[in-house]
């Protein structure tokens, strides 16, 4: 079910792509500052804003090995990370543990951003199970970024893994969300300026890293120099 206030006055949009809303996502933007416990909200500024940002990333992400493997398998991230069992049973210090350790720490399900999101926007007509996939898929990782990162969930954490999650999608919105973060940080978390743009930095150099290395290859193989462009026009 969708929220009325949300999708009411919603123009139309073509195949794949979604109109600019400013008024749309700056109302939602002070609806957050008001509650920024209030997760809907982030998802509509997003959904607002995002234009061809989700295309453009959901293209890039069908060309990879591992996207392709995704799609074709019709693996659901959803799915793996509900399995608290077989996350538990995983090795220490591994990834789908440490994942299920700050659930259960910070009293989170992983079915909350999904709860959250359909409240923001409805599914295009146009809108195929492959980007759907995709789309939850870039969702459901965002707490698995919070494990990676080890940023918190308190609004100075929340902001900085935003600011390196822009920093890979290039999302017009979740970049208008980093934008205000920053700005609203004074006084006691003006410290959060300086963690906003660390966030962004760290995903930069992780680029930068897969641009030398991709690189590398095409001086050995010049087969390789088609991706090698593509990693460094990122």
């Amino acid at each position: 079910m969708t929220d009325p206030r949300h999708s009411a006055g919603r123009p139309a949009s073509g195949p794949h792509h979604q109109r600019i809303r400013p008024l749309v996502a700056w109302r939602a933007l002070r609806r957050l500052i008001s509650n920024p416990d209030d997760t809907a909200e982030v998802f509509v500024i997003i959904d607002a804003l995002s234009g061809r940002s989700g295309e453009r990333l959901y293209r890039r992400f069908r060309t990879t090995g591992v996207g392709r493997r995704v799609l074709a398998e019709r693996r659901d991230l959803m799915v793996r990370l509900t399995d608290v069992d077989a996350l538990r049973a995983l090795p220490e210090g591994s990834l789908g543990r440490s994942y299920a350790a700050f659930m259960e720490r910070e009293q989170l399900s992983a079915g909350g951003l999904a709860e959250a999101s359909q409240w923001s926007r409805e599914a295009s007509p146009a809108e195929d199970e492959d980007r759907m996939r995709f789309g939850s898929r870039l969702r459901d990782s965002h707490d698995l970024w919070h494990v990676v990162t080890g940023y918190g969930r308190d609004l100075v954490g929340e902001a900085s893994l935003l600011s390196f999650t822009f920093a890979q999608t290039r999302n017009p919105g979740i970049g208008f969300i980093v934008l205000m973060a920053w700005w609203l940080s004074r006084g006691e978390i003006a410290y959060g300026r300086r963690m906003i743009v660390h966030g962004r930095r760290i995903s930069a150099h992780g680029r930068r890293i897969k641009c030398a290395r991709a690189r590398h290859k095409c001086a050995r193989a010049p087969h390789e120099c088609a991706r090698a462009r593509r990693e460094c026009a990122r």
